[in-house]
């Protein structure tokens, strides 16, 4: 979760809603790319934690 929200972050400066005005990442379209990138990865590394989780708390189903 906190790598996407990492890159939610990044695309906002990238895109010049946050940050200092006079930063490197403010208003630059390359930070706007790596932002969505790093907000997917960090989305499906969420969602398979979520599903790993879920799988390895589910009970182990007995032989009759």
């Amino acid at each position: 979760m906190l790598v996407a929200l990492a890159g939610l972050v990044f695309t906002l400066q990238g895109l010049g809603y946050v940050g200092p005005v006079g930063g490197l990442m403010y208003n630059n379209s390359t930070w706007v790319t790596n932002g969505e990138i790093t907000f997917v990865i960090g989305a499906v590394l969420a969602i398979a934690g979520i599903a790993l989780g879920r799988q390895a708390q589910a009970p182990m189903p007995t032989k009759p």
